[in-house]
């Protein structure tokens, strides 16, 4: 913009003052780049002569920038920043909510397994003495059973050898009644009975 405000300048035609009875007459273009070819060439932006209204236009673009970005830009950052912020707390939030929630479903699953430990637990106790009083109930009762057929056992056995004890007394009678009267003649039944009782009774 300075730039463009030297060349302008630049452009001007310069008064020549008038020699004599002469009016002013304006400088030519030649007279002009003449003069400025005096100065150098200097490039506009670094002349100090057009420091002043650089700065003039600087503060201008700096101050525009500013409220732009005052009313603008940043309001809009801040408003994505802030935007960002809540959607991340609100993301956090429902992270410690469904971690709660499976917090609380994991406990919850452990309380029932523990609970499900317990009656399996106490099922298998139950089901244990259950078989046991059944077998003990059974034990007892085969105990007893055969306890009964021992006792009826040995009272037939004890019959049984009453039985022929009496049958060998009756047949060592009719023997020793039988050799007595081969021997010596007739002889009584109570008198072999007798004989016989007393060889048993010298026995025991």
């Amino acid at each position: 913009m300075s730039w463009l405000i030297s060349q302008a300048n630049a452009q001007e035609p310069a008064i020549v003052p008038a020699d004599g009875d002469h009016a002013p007459t304006e400088a030519t273009g030649t007279t002009v780049a003449h003069e400025g070819g005096e100065h150098g060439g200097t490039f506009p932006p670094f002349d100090p002569s057009t420091f002043p209204s650089q700065l003039f236009w600087l503060a201008i673009v700096f101050i525009a920038l500013y409220v732009l970005m005052a009313k603008k830009v940043i309001p809009q950052i801040a408003g994505i920043l802030e935007a960002r912020a809540a959607k991340i707390a609100g993301e956090l939030v429902e992270a410690e909510k469904a971690k709660a929630e499976t917090d609380a479903a994991i406990a919850s699953y452990e309380a029932s397994l523990a609970a499900a430990r317990n009656k399996a637990n106490a099922i298998a106790h139950e089901t244990r003495s259950r078989v046991a009083r059944e077998i003990d109930g059974r034990r007892h009762a085969a105990e007893a059973q055969l306890a009964g057929k021992l006792a009826d056992t040995e009272k037939h056995i004890a019959d049984v050898k009453r039985i022929a004890l009496d049958h060998v007394s009756t047949i060592a009678t009719e023997t020793t009644e039988a050799v007595v009267e081969a021997l010596i003649g007739k002889v009584g039944r109570d008198e072999a009975a007798a004989a016989v009782a007393a060889v048993s009774a010298g026995k025991h």
